[in-house]
Formats: structure tokens, C-alpha cells, sequence
């Protein structure tokens, strides 16, 4: 794509200036190009690709151009491999296609995965293996959160953070990338609570900004705006990243925490509860939220708003937990 706009480009140059810049604007498409994905998507279809050029190698045939027919079996071996590995997952299998096609169309071939074949295979791969996410994270419940704030030690400096972490992130409903993201210049204070500027999301790649709005909670000792206040101030923190590394002396650094740490401190703390760390992860504060929120009676616009959501499609698997054992249709059973 790139190369087909420079190549036409090339041929009204005239001098050197010229070329100077068509290879400037290559530059710049190209740069361009790249931003209209994440790092995080760009980095898996790299892996994607790599994961099928080794694939191609391996039975001997053609990657680039790829015929429909070796994108078909590629994704048959995904969804059922021929030793004990276990199949993909649905989503997994998905991106995977994605990146095949991306890779096609960035060199200016047909994309293999528009083909017919490829469509009807991936209809069969999605009987065969389902489209229900795998090994599925629970959720953390408000009673859990408060639960576990309660239990920490205020006078240690990670608790005191811990406890900013888990009730901001609870109430923000951040993924765990955007939460360890978050500036000091990105809390905004306001006289009901707090309003978070979210500079870019999954959701939002041109970073346009996001506002969540924080409440005051109704228990001091639980309340996010009051737990992220109490951190800044011991923290002495005025500027850059909110949440940060704390080591074992209680000093606090002026890195930012990792977004695999945001897991770490929940299964940490999910193991208090009896709880097991392997069903937890950083999306468990989330989750949680949509679930709890639902619970509660706040409508899916009202969840959306602070979620983000672009359809409700994607809140359903949290409000259908809120659901469970509302009304089930087997206590009418008379059993």
C-alpha cells in the first residue's frame, strides 16, 4: 500500500529535491500506517505471522503469496492439532486470521482469508471448538473489595497504595494498562468526587480522551476518591504516575507500576479470602464492576458510560452474572 502510492509518487519526480521528498512522505505514511494500530495488536500479528511463516516451512509451502487452501489448513491444525496440544481459542484463531490478512493485504497481495474456503472452514472451526472464552476470570464483588481494604495495615506505605489501586480501579473499571497509566494531571478534583481523564484505550486508539466520574463512596474507609487523596498525599506525589513501585522499606519510587503488577496485587490479596489466585487476574476489578453495578440496578447506559463500552454486546457476560439466581425458572419446579 505504502509502496504503490511512493512508486506513482516517483515517477513525477524530477530532481533530487524531489525524491528527498517522496522519501520523506514514505516516511511518514508509513508511520501513519502503524498508528492505526496499537502496539499491543501490532506485536501479536507479528507473532501471528511468525507463528505461520514456521508452519509453511514446516509443510512446505508458499506463505506470501498464501493460497486459501494453505490458510485453510493452517487454521484446521489450530483448532485441532496433531499431537496433544490443546486448540486455540476462538479469539486467539480470529486474530490470528486478521493478521494473515493484514499481512497480504501490507504487500499488495489478495487476502487468502477472504476466500469462500477459508470463510466455511472458520465456520467449522467455530462449531467444532465454540466461541465461549476460555479459562474465564471471576469477578471481584463490592463485599470482596471491602473485604480486603479493611484488612490491610494503613500504616504500611504498599498497603496504603494497594488500597488507592484496588478501590480507584474498582470504581474506574480501567483495564489494567490504562489504570497503572494514569497521571497525577489526569485526575481532575471536582466537588462530588473526582473526574478521570482517560488519555487512550483499547477502545479509543486516537486517543480523543474519555472522562469517568468518580463519586465519593459512601464509607470513608472504602471511598476511591478518598483512598486515591490519602495515597498521593503520604506518597508525596505532585507530578507523573499515580501508582507506583513500593519497596520492601516502604520507599516509593518514581517508576511506574507495571500493568502485570495491577494481577499480582489482586491475587495477592484474593488468597485472604480463601479465595484461589488462579481465578483472578487484572481484569477481575472490571469485571467485578459491570457485574456489581448491574447487581445494584444501574442501567447498562449507565455501566457503559464509565466502562466504555461502544455496544452492550460486550457488557452482556457481566450483567447475565448479576442475573444468576435472580429468578430461576427450576424453583417453580416444586421439587
Amino acid at each position: 500500500m505504502v509502496a504503490d502510492l511512493v512508486q506513482r509518487q516517483v515517477l513525477e519526480a524530477r530532481d533530487g529535491a524531489g525524491l528527498q521528498r517522496l522519501s520523506d512522505l514514505e516516511a511518514k505514511i508509513a508511520r501513519a500506517y502503524r498508528g492505526s494500530r496499537s502496539e499491543r495488536t501490532l506485536s501479536a500479528y507479528r507473532s501471528d505471522w511468525a507463528d505461520f511463516t514456521t508452519w509453511c516451512a514446516t509443510v512446505g509451502l508458499e506463505a506470501l503469496p498464501a493460497a486459501p487452501g494453505t490458510v485453510a489448513g493452517y487454521l484446521a491444525e489450530l483448532a485441532d492439532p496433531p499431537d496433544d496440544r490443546a486448540p486455540l481459542a476462538m479469539s486467539t484463531i480470529e486474530r490470528r486470521v486478521a493478521a494473515l490478512g493484514e499481512a497480504h493485504k501490507s504487500a499488495a497481495h489478495q487476502n487468502p482469508c477472504a476466500d469462500p474456503l477459508v470463510k466455511q472452514v472458520m465456520k467449522g472451526i467455530r462449531r467444532q471448538i465454540g466461541v465461549a472464552p476460555k479459562n474465564r476470570k471471576s469477578g471481584l464483588s463490592t463485599a470482596d473489595v471491602r473485604a480486603i481494604v479493611t484488612n490491610l495495615d494503613g500504616n504500611k506505605m504498599i498497603d496504603v497504595r494497594d488500597r488507592a489501586l484496588l478501590l480507584v480501579g474498582f470504581a474506574t473499571a480501567l483495564r489494567r494498562s490504562e489504570l497503572v497509566a494514569l497521571d497525577v494531571e489526569d485526575v481532575e478534583n471536582h466537588q462530588e468526587g473526582v473526574i478521570v481523564h482517560k488519555r487512550r484505550s483499547k477502545t479509543d486508539q486516537e486517543a480523543a480522551g474519555e472522562r469517568i466520574e468518580v463519586a465519593y463512596g459512601e464509607h470513608p474507609f472504602t471511598c476511591p476518591v478518598r483512598a486515591y487523596r490519602v495515597w498521593i498525599d503520604e506518597a508525596a506525589i505532585t507530578t507523573g504516575p499515580v501508582f507506583r513501585s513500593v519497596n520492601r522499606h516502604g520507599t516509593v519510587s518514581e517508576r511506574r507500576l507495571g500493568a502485570q503488577s495491577v494481577a499480582g496485587v489482586i491475587k495477592k490479596h484474593v488468597t485472604g479470602l480463601g479465595y484461589s489466585s488462579a481465578d483472578f487476574a487484572g481484569h477481575s476489578l472490571r469485571r467485578g464492576f459491570s457485574t456489581e453495578a448491574s447487581r445494584n440496578g444501574a442501567t447498562e447506559r449507565a455501566i457503559a458510560r464509565t466502562t466504555h463500552h461502544t455496544s452492550t454486546k460486550g457488557l452482556q457476560p457481566y450483567i447475565e452474572d448479576a442475573e444468576l439466581f435472580t429468578d430461576p425458572a427450576s424453583r417453580y419446579l416444586g421439587l
